[in-house]
């Protein structure tokens, strides 16, 4: 049980670092990474950076 929960917040920390470094929601990513747990991981790596229109 602890296994998975620090394999969890790992995650959580990855998508976010990952998320920030590629111009991506990193909030959403984030939440994605304590829902899927490793399985986001993949994920964020094919996401697109947010576009900011002024």
């Amino acid at each position: 049980m602890t296994v998975l929960f620090i394999l969890n917040i790992l995650s959580i920390f990855i998508c976010y670092a990952v998320a920030k470094y590629k111009g991506a929601k990193t909030n959403f990513w984030a939440i994605l990474g304590a829902i899927l747990g490793p399985l986001a991981i993949p994920f964020v790596f094919f996401s697109k950076p947010v576009v900011k229109s002024y």
